[in-house]
């Protein structure tokens, strides 16, 4: 039997379920990989080979020597050159695709990343840090106001469809409830979540490796956000 060209390691964060959401959209067959945290599977001499910053995603494609790739956003631009999906054959659209590509990974990402780190971690840990609460919480929404702004009259924040830049924001964004970010006063982003929320194979992919209702505001959050925070004592 033939194997798929890709096998996905990953756990079920925003990062995490970027090259999900490519490959289901995509329709691409994919061996998964669950990496348990709890475990610190990341951090293993085998995965270290292929991740040397101990993070995930990391791929490997087959059809490609067991070719190694590791950070989201330079696994989205593999995968959308390798298939030819979500990533335009203009020049200045390629540019503007990657730009955005780029503001998502040194902005939204890291200044989400941490108003969940000091809100859901160090607080519950015993670790106030009001400054940096509000510091991280307001710059989270003001890239999201960027976003909006962008996203005004237009379906995509790059071209006539979705492209990488979609795929990488929208985990973020969507997990606005788990940074305590609001989204109010937001029309355009909340028109582009919708738009995303109603897509049935993204919806499938956030399901990977297992359900993260809480992310989105879903579910027991207070009983997830306990859970997650002694994971880290």
């Amino acid at each position: 039997m033939t194997r798929p060209d890709i096998i996905l390691y990953t756990a079920n964060t925003m990062n995490g379920w970027k090259p999900l959401i490519f490959l289901h959209e995509a329709q691409i067959d994919y061996d998964l990989v669950p990496v348990d945290f709890g475990r610190k599977e990341q951090k293993a001499p085998d995965y270290l080979r292929l991740n040397p910053n101990g993070r995930i995603p990391t791929i490997v494609d087959r059809g490609a020597d067991d070719f190694a790739v590791f950070e989201s956003g330079a696994i989205l631009w593999y995968l959308a050159e390798k298939y030819d999906r979500f990533l335009s054959h203009d020049p200045k659209e390629r540019s503007e695709t990657l730009q955005w590509l780029m503001f998502q990974m040194g902005g939204i990402g890291p200044m989400m990343g941490q108003a969940m780190f000091f809100q859901r971690i160090a607080r519950p840990n015993g670790d106030e840090v009001p400054y940096a609460v509000k510091r991280y919480v307001s710059e989270s929404r003001r890239l999201l106001e960027v976003l909006d702004t962008r996203l005004a009259g237009r379906d995509w924040l790059v071209g006539e469809a979705m492209s990488v830049a979609d795929i990488a924001t929208y985990p973020w964004a969507r997990s606005h409830f788990w940074a305590t970010v609001s989204v109010e006063g937001l029309p355009h982003l909340q028109a582009w979540l919708d738009r995303l929320d109603a897509m049935p194979r993204v919806q499938d992919a956030l399901q990977l490796p297992e359900p993260r209702p809480s992310a989105f505001g879903e579910g027991d959050t207070e009983a997830a956000a306990a859970e997650n925070a002694a994971r880290f004592r």
